[in-house]
């Protein structure tokens, strides 16, 4: 069995506060994709809770795959520019 990071941050979701978000982060960051490959992109995102705290495997670079897993269009998620905060 893999892990999937997106499952579990549908699970951590599932368990916030309402008002918990999400901050597009513009800067370099890579992973390791299931094969072990070393995968770049030029941002990633983080969730927070309602009170501003950083939550905790709240780090992730597919915004589509979470919502997906929130069955949730990407639009209705709570998005915000990291220059917005």
């Amino acid at each position: 069995m893999t892990f999937n990071h997106y499952a579990k941050l549908g699970r951590i979701v599932a368990e916030l506060d309402a008002g918990w978000y999400i901050v597009r982060i513009d800067e370099p960051t890579t992973t390791k994709n299931f094969r072990g490959e070393v995968v770049s992109y030029d941002h990633y995102y983080r969730l927070y809770s309602q009170n501003g705290s950083q939550v905790p495997y709240g780090k992730f670079q597919k915004i589509d795959k979470l919502a997906g897993i929130l069955d949730t269009p990407i639009e209705a998620l709570p998005v915000v520019e990291q220059t917005q905060l």
